[in-house]
């Protein structure tokens, strides 16, 4: 049997916890950094918190007996993929970063493409009525960004405030309908979101394409090297196989 640690926080994660829950040749535990208060349950063993770091988490994986590592954290997380990464190479464990494909501009789109949130921040004018959809933790990035209306909707409060800020608490998934009436309903004139990909957040790119609205939208920060799994079913073939060690 395979114990695997599956870091997790995305919905690809828990639907890859659902799915080695029921295959024997796996022993999971799924581990959630906690920045969500009342996180979405996975249907198997589950722990909450970080690992103190790259050597927190070698720590973790020694004596827990870890023998592969799935890494399905969100595509911006910025710390937990190179920290995952240092510490599994470092025992020789197998590692998988499971990430899922990006975005694509499709016609209509109105994306003004930044590198990094600096420039997400710099590129809302004057005036403008934005919505901010990159994280609660981001809140501090948009102060330049003080003569515009700023709308943040996240899943936890942030920590942070800015006097032009409203918060707006919501937990995904959102529909084509609901995002179209979010954005006539709060006069919403910019988004601003980060190419994080995946189907449940989609809406939100399709409302302002049909609302025609332009879309400050970040790219994905350079992940650490190694194998990468863009979908659930590529992260189970790479399980299945002798890089991944099951059954072993």
């Amino acid at each position: 049997m395979t114990r695997l640690l599956l870091l997790a926080g995305t919905a690809e994660a828990r639907d890859l916890a659902k799915r080695l829950a029921r295959d024997r040749r796996f022993d999971v535990i799924v581990s959630l950094a906690g920045a969500t208060r009342d996180p979405l349950p996975y249907a198997v063993r589950t722990r909450i918190g970080g690992f103190g770091g790259a050597g927190g988490l070698k720590t973790f994986l020694v004596e827990s007996e870890i023998d592969a590592v799935v890494d399905a954290t969100h595509p911006f997380a910025a710390r937990m993929p190179f920290a995952t990464a240092s510490a599994a190479s470092a025992l020789g464990l197998p590692r998988l970063r499971l990430l899922r494909s990006p975005w694509v501009r499709q016609d209509g789109d109105r994306w003004i493409e930044v590198a990094d949130i600096a420039e997400a921040a710099r590129r809302i004018p004057a005036g403008a009525v934005a919505l901010l959809t990159t994280g609660s933790n981001t809140v501090a990035a948009f102060a330049e960004a003080s003569e515009a209306t700023l709308i943040l909707r996240a899943i936890e409060p942030p920590r942070e405030s800015l006097p032009n800020l409203t918060v707006y608490l919501k937990r995904p998934p959102f529909t084509l309908a609901s995002e179209l009436a979010l954005l006539r309903e709060l006069k919403i004139t910019h988004v601003v979101t980060r190419n994080a990909g995946g189907a449940m957040a989609r809406p939100k790119l399709d409302a302002a394409r049909e609302a025609g609205l332009p879309v400050i939208i970040m790219h994905r920060p350079v992940p650490p090297e190694g194998p990468v799994a863009t979908t659930v079913e590529g992260t189970l073939e790479w399980l299945a196989s002798p890089r991944g060690r099951a059954g072993l």
